[in-house]
């Protein structure tokens, strides 16, 4: 039984062309060393599963696929959920159970250490990423903000609107000033005859949404300097460089960190060349805690994950989901999933029992194997694999002893860690923010010259009813110098009349006097 197992295995997992070793197969619980289980480098940008229930090894798993792309020189892009894959910075210690692990494989065991990026979304656990909202977009940004249908679509029209009039909507502030500028200012009137009117309640719900978003302390990944997709793609003395996005200090806001990473295949999707088929992929980003990205998600937001898995591939980038089971993704998204590592899984509760059915269903028969019982029966380390040969077929399904990690399986020594980030290049590059004219600026001084136009514009028709008026009409009001003029006019005709009547009197006088 043991030959033609490693001749169906060898037949099937014997690729022509560059691969990384997964392991070796499981026949009756005995590791058969010689039927090596390789995955085809040219077939990672066919995308890949990899789910398990919690404590099986998937993290490592994660880990020894990154370790052999970097070998190879393929860059790896890796969500560090806990903030223990920094150790891939350190060569690993030897004992005795990785050397066993090593020589059951066939790859004896020797530590390495491998060049790697940290990056964080706050900016304290590594150099800041930052998108700026009109990159992130409309469905990404509803995704985030919890906005219902109506709310999503007044956002787009608000996207629509700052992209057809060339106004920078980079950070919440832009955002917050042209959702005010639309829908109670302005350009109230002006949207609306293209765009629709914005109701006060709806720009009132995503206002409190924003503001929400801010009060947790996390808008400052919207911004400049924006992150360069091309940071990715670094190689030190022929490894690819393996990024990683140190997630541990916002562990509590999962829609937050799954939907950035979205955004950031999404830049990768929109900006990246099409190359078609290469001979290694040119990344591969392994997305952790990938179930976080479909919870809740709106049919919008769904169909724009399935388009970027569905095309990104003819860019040469491989997409990897990690999770505990299959069915935490969509049948549309996991459908495109070439490659899957499966660890075991757990029938403990009855929704236990009804997803380990489901995920059975996924796989083929196997002369080998009862797959409901291996997958329950699989121990720390090793997983259920089928993935695609160099000619896209799909392999045969084979238990598998895996590959051990050669770096650190942890975080590696806080000062190392404190080096990397500050040694690096990127540090420097995206610790300080850019400020520009963005659309804030704009509206401001629209806002201002409007309001001086209207007051023009108000001094200008009671200018002009003033002079329509006809004379008898107009206005009697005296200015002071006028008053003053008319006041001293009065006085010295008072007085001349006095002194006439005086002479008058005195010459009447004088002349009845002579008679």
């Amino acid at each position: 039984m043991k030959q033609p197992f490693i001749d169906k295995i060898l037949a099937s997992y014997n690729p022509k062309g560059a691969f990384i070793q997964l392991g070796s197969g499981l026949l009756d619980g005995e590791v058969v060393t010689d039927a090596r289980v390789n995955l085809a480098l040219k077939m990672m940008n066919r995308h890949g599963l990899i789910a398990g229930a919690t404590g099986t090894g998937k993290t490592r798993t994660l880990q020894l696929m990154a370790e052999q792309l970097s070998d190879a020189g393929v860059p790896v892009f890796m969500l560090d959920v806990k903030g223990d894959l920094s150790g891939l910075a350190e060569a690993g210690k030897t004992n005795d159970a990785l050397l066993e692990r090593g020589l059951a494989v066939g790859i004896p065991f020797e530590p390495s250490e491998f060049p790697i990026e940290l990056f964080s979304l706050s900016g304290k656990l590594g150099a800041p990423m930052r998108m700026t909202v009109e990159d992130f977009g409309p469905v990404l940004l509803s995704r985030i903000l919890d906005l219902n249908d109506t709310q999503s679509g007044v956002l787009s029209a608000i996207f629509k609107y700052a992209e057809d009039t060339q106004l920078p909507v980079v950070d919440f502030t832009d955002l917050k000033r042209l959702l005010s500028y639309l829908s109670d200012g302005p350009g109230a009137d002006e949207i609306k005859e293209d765009y629709g009117r914005i109701s006060t309640a709806s720009s009132g719900a995503i206002l409190r949404k924003i503001v929400a978003i801010e009060q947790q302390g996390v808008s400052h990944i919207f911004g400049e300097r924006e992150f360069d997709i091309n940071d990715l793609f670094g190689k030190v003395d022929g490894k690819g460089i393996i990024s990683l996005l140190n997630i541990s200090d916002i562990q509590d806001q999962p829609l937050l960190f799954s939907t950035f990473l979205l955004s950031l295949l999404a830049q990768l999707f929109k900006k990246l060349p099409e190359v078609g088929d290469l001979d290694k992929p040119k990344l591969v980003f392994f997305f952790d805690e990938a179930h976080l990205l479909f919870n809740g998600a709106s049919k919008a937001f769904l169909t724009q994950i399935e388009q970027i898995v569905r095309l990104i591939r003819s860019k040469g980038v491989g997409v990897f989901f990690c999770t505990q089971a299959a069915t935490d993704i969509p049948e549309s998204v996991l459908g495109q999933l070439g490659n899957r590592i499966q660890h075991a899984l757990r029938a403990f509760t009855p929704n236990d029992a009804e997803n380990l059915r489901k995920t059975v269903k996924t796989y083929p028969t196997s002369e080998f194997y009862q797959i409901d019982k291996i997958l329950t029966s699989l121990g720390t380390g090793q997983a259920l694999v089928t993935v695609l040969n160099d000619k896209g077929i799909p392999t045969e399904v084979v238990a598998t002893h895996l590959v051990p990690a050669r770096a650190i399986m942890g975080p590696c020594s806080p000062s190392l860690y404190e080096e990397l980030i500050r040694g690096s290049s990127f540090f420097t590059k995206y610790q300080e923010r850019i400020e520009r004219r963005t659309a804030s600026e704009i509206l401001e001084e629209r806002i201002s010259t409007a309001n001086r136009i209207k007051e023009e514009e108000k001094n200008r028709q009671q200018a002009e009813k003033q002079a329509a008026r006809p004379a008898a009409t107009r206005s009697r009001r005296q200015t002071p110098m006028e008053a003053a003029q008319a006041q001293a006019s009065r006085t010295l005709a008072r007085e001349g009349v006095k002194l006439i009547g005086k002479l008058a009197n005195g010459l009447l006088n004088a002349f009845f006097k002579k008679k």
